[in-house]
């Protein structure tokens, strides 16, 4: 009778030609894979079953690596680089090297795998949504980082012009690619319809919040209030009660559609009452946004949830 072998914790340091894979087992030899196809299915059928493997995002050379083994029924966990950062600092480690990075996310994954969110695939379409999202998000940087280094200096206003505008142009066709993504998929165009309907929230926030809550099951609202940033964390020690700053974890772009999206809202019949309550309170204009940005954050999960539409008059109830 054969004897199971038991599940390993793997760690892989992910570059464009090779991966770096080691495991916090000891019986496991660290090596050098390269990242192609044939060479990573090969390695990967020769783990067993249940394995945990743990790697860094890296835009989009983890990918092959992250969805073979998904296939092949290996739990995958793909993480932020700056948790392993901060771990590898609180473990006392002072070198890095791709092998020793590879040892450190396997420790961490064998230590921490039970408080870790297992990754799962997206489509080809969510695949494509996100990409188109992430480069507009470059591309309108970009324009405003122009508009602001070349502000000033004479002799070059035509020339920005005319940048600005090719940018302008580029910007817009991939809004019609994501705007043709998203008509494409009935639930993606129904979800989408109805974010819209909420108070400021225009074209570009509601494209970027279907494709987060398509992409990712949260369970509860504050579960999406945490996933974009706006989660507050305690500070807190002895008898001191220190001040609360949001996490400001998760997508940034999406974190600044949203602000973005409050700040429209704020100067709109419906959401003005909210903003102006959380003003009298005492409250920055900032910090009185981040709430509105947060309350907006709240009514999208519900509406793309529940399949609701959005109403006003439940806004005001509180404020009566």
């Amino acid at each position: 009778m054969q004897t199971l072998q038991p599940p390993l914790d793997v760690g892989a340091d992910v570059s464009k030609d090779q991966i770096v894979v080691a495991c916090a087992e000891q019986s496991f030899t660290t090596r050098s894979i390269a990242n192609t196809h044939a060479a990573l299915l090969s390695w990967l059928k020769e783990l067993p079953t249940g394995t945990r493997v743990g790697m860094e995002s890296t835009g989009t050379y983890h990918e092959l690596f992250a969805e073979l083994a998904h296939k092949l029924g290996l739990i995958m966990y793909v993480l932020n680089a700056k948790d392993v950062r901060h771990y590898a600092k609180g473990v006392g480690l002072r070198g890095k090297t791709d092998r020793v990075d590879a040892q450190l996310i396997a420790r961490f994954v064998a230590k921490e795998h039970p408080n870790l969110h297992p990754w799962l695939p997206a489509t080809r379409e969510q695949r494509q949504l996100e990409r188109l999202l992430k480069r507009r998000a470059m591309l309108t940087r970009t324009k405003a980082a122009l508009g602001q280094s070349l502000k000033g200096l004479s002799g070059c206003g035509t020339q920005l012009k005319a940048l600005v505008s090719r940018l302008d142009v580029l910007v817009g066709y991939i809004d019609t690619r994501i705007q043709a993504l998203i008509q494409a998929h009935p639930a993606r165009r129904d979800g989408y319809a109805r974010l819209q309907s909420i108070a400021g929230v225009g074209p570009v926030v509601g494209s970027a919040l279907v494709s987060a809550l398509q992409r990712r099951c949260f369970v509860r609202a504050d579960a999406f209030v945490a996933f974009c940033g706006w989660d507050p964390c305690a500070h807190d020690s002895g008898h001191k009660r220190g001040r609360r700053r949001l996490s400001k974890r998760g997508p940034s772009e999406l974190r600044r559609l949203l602000y973005n999206a409050a700040m429209s809202a704020s100067r709109t019949k419906t959401w003005k009452p909210r903003y102006q309550r959380e003003r009298a309170k005492g409250l920055s204009r900032t910090a009185a946004l981040v709430v509105l940005a947060r309350h907006i954050t709240r009514t999208a999960w519900s509406i793309y949830t529940h399949k609701t539409e959005f109403d006003p008059k439940r806004l005001t109830k509180g404020l009566t």
